[in-house]
């Protein structure tokens, strides 16, 4: 029998995984909102929309998490290594739960940008996500796994030379510009 102590979900935890969550949603929903626009404006099947917005959700998911830590002073590889360590699981949930929820919408897929129904299951997609990666991010938090390797990067003194042009978005200010993003679809979608 294992007797070694197990880490418990603590508020700090707790906390980090909540931020860790919303983080990488925003890097999610930059990709999903992406795929799926150009996917429906140009009329792909269903299935290459979802082709689509999980591949540009893994990349932007991934770009937001490698620019701090490329900012903090590491180098390209050592970057990628660390965020494809700490970053894909999390991100492969959300986009299974992502994606099923949104096919599961009857007529999410096929709704077009100027129905009400496209924005409204996005956004119920979108949160599903949210809710089912939140606890993986904590489990992976009380392991040392997940958020935590690229923790000990946040923070790290002012970047100098060609870093210190690397933008630092806050994450809410991504959530602002996510939601609002999607608040102005669903009015343009009303609208017509």
């Amino acid at each position: 029998m294992d007797h070694a102590p197990h880490p418990h979900a603590t508020a700090g935890n707790r906390t980090l995984a909540l931020s860790a969550t919303m983080h990488c949603l925003t890097g999610c929903a930059i990709g999903e909102i992406l795929g799926l626009v150009i996917g429906t404006a140009i009329g792909l099947s269903a299935g290459w929309t979802i082709v689509l917005a999980v591949s540009l959700a893994f990349l932007f998911g991934y770009l937001l998490s490698t620019l701090p830590l490329l900012k903090a002073g590491l180098g390209v590889g050592a970057a990628l290594s660390v965020v494809l360590a700490a970053d894909t699981l999390s991100i492969a949930i959300m986009e299974l739960v992502d994606n099923t929820v949104i096919a599961l919408i009857p007529g999410a897929m096929d709704a077009g940008l100027v129905n009400p129904t496209f924005w409204v299951g996005l956004v119920i997609a979108l949160s599903a996500a949210f809710v089912a990666a939140y606890p993986v991010n904590l489990w992976l938090l009380g392991r040392g796994k997940g958020h935590a390797l690229t923790h000990g990067y946040h923070g790290a003194e002012a970047a100098s030379g060609w870093r210190r042009f690397i933008p630092t978005i806050a994450t809410s200010t991504l959530v602002v510009g996510i939601l609002t993003f999607a608040l102005g679809g669903l009015l343009v979608s009303l609208a017509a």
